[in-house]
């Protein structure tokens, strides 16, 4: 794929592109619709800018985006709230009118004149101090790249990746009435990808091949895990554990056939099923659930309206209560409570509870909470939340108190 080459251009920030990538392959992010939301939000701060003590002090004047980058980090550098991407390209709109194409080697340029901020594609014609900048003439020039794959994510790809498709959180009843494995392909004890299993579900909800579903694809689960509010221990749904994937090859049934007695017999003819995807090895008792449409979402990254009151419940994989950056956690709001996928919370770490020494009453005090980074939601269900913490200051704990980032 040709491009031409520019000498400067600039970022954008919305994390579509992140959605796009991730779901639908890697040439979605040159494709996919910028939301209503995104241009208004851009066309609004176009105008004018941003103001300049919204800057960080050490902002660079210009900077060349390098593989590896992110918009996140990007966005880091040169905002104090590094969730407000749609400011940046609003600061940027007049450049760029795809805000899902940035690649390794563009370059941005802060411009504060008029005691506002944007960034431009190229530095002003005029320097700051009013003596005027060399003219520098080029000559037009093709390099040849595949843009798709050098595209800049949001986020590290990875960091969520599997999050967007190996989650599920389910009711206990929703769980145990799911189809489970009942047999495997010559008695094994374990299957993986390539292997063939048997399945039956409880009566009403048997595993049927109807023609007119396109999508025949099971998802493969093991061990509800119960989520607890740190607060209440009201059980807010289960996780269900992820461990592969199956294609329905035939219905479940039954079969007539003579009995040694004259009688007929009828028997049971569990569902087949083929292995697809092994996360982990597969058993019999495993349960089966839908694989759900895939859901294509903004994740344009903006402090909640209403005001947040949350707690981490748990740290996904992980055996221990605490959490590090980059890594995945699951806290007690969810659709229900106006959780949006992109909605930043700040965390804060619990004051400790101690004595008063200094006083002979010996009086109980509690320390102030102090903020401790920023997470950002990215996968809601109704009672919870997925959210990946960014930036902390130190180790992010189940229980810890989440608020509006302001």
């Amino acid at each position: 794929m040709a491009k031409p080459y520019f000498d400067a251009v600039t970022a954008t920030m919305t994390l579509t592109a992140l959605a796009c990538s991730l779901l639908a392959g890697p040439t979605s992010a040159q494709t996919f619709p910028i939301s209503a939301q995104q241009r208004a939000t851009a066309n609004q701060v176009a105008q004018a800018g941003i103001p300049l003590g919204e800057l960080k002090t050490d902002a660079p004047a210009s900077y060349i985006v390098k593989a590896g980058d992110t918009l996140w980090g990007i966005s880091n550098l040169f905002l104090n709230k590094a969730w407000r991407w749609p400011e940046l390209w609003g600061m940027n709109l007049t450049d760029i009118k795809n805000p899902h194409r940035i690649y390794p080697g563009q370059t941005l340029f802060l411009d504060t004149s008029e005691g506002r901020a944007r960034l431009r594609m190229r530095a002003a014609s005029v320097d700051f101090d009013g003596s005027e900048l060399p003219t520098v003439k080029v000559s037009p020039q093709t390099r040849v790249e595949n843009l798709a794959a050098s595209a800049l994510p949001t986020l590290k790809n990875q960091m969520i990746e599997p999050f967007l498709a190996e989650p599920m959180i389910v009711d206990e009843l929703t769980f145990n009435n799911a189809p489970r494995i009942v047999a495997t392909q010559d008695s094994r004890v374990l299957i993986t990808r390539g292997d063939r299993a048997y399945a039956r579900g409880p009566a009403g909800a048997e595993l049927i091949d109807n023609p007119s579903q396109k999508q025949k694809a099971y998802r493969i689960f093991r061990n509800a895990t119960p989520l607890k509010d740190p607060l209440t221990a009201e059980v807010l749904g289960f996780e269900a554990q992820y461990v592969g994937k199956a294609l329905l090859v035939r219905s479940e049934t039954t079969q007539t056939s003579p009995g040694t007695d004259g009688k007929d017999i009828t028997d049971i003819v569990p569902a087949t099923l083929d292995i697809i995807e092994a996360k982990e090895e597969m058993r019999v008792g495993d349960r089966l659930l839908p694989e759900p449409p895939r859901e294509f979402q903004s994740y344009m990254p903006h402090a909640p309206t209403s005001p947040v009151d949350a707690r981490i419940v748990s740290v996904y994989g992980s055996a221990v209560a605490n959490a590090s950056q980059n890594q995945v956690v699951t806290i007690n709001r969810g659709k229900r409570d106006g959780m949006e996928s992109g909605h930043v919370l700040a965390i804060l770490q619990d004051g400790a509870r101690l004595l008063d020494k200094t006083d002979e009453g010996r009086p109980q005090i509690k320390l102030p909470d102090e903020r401790n980074g920023l997470l950002m939601v990215f996968r809601t269900f109704e009672r919870v939340s997925y959210a990946l913490v960014l930036d902390i200051t130190s180790g992010v704990k189940v229980g810890d108190h989440l608020v509006n980032p302001n």
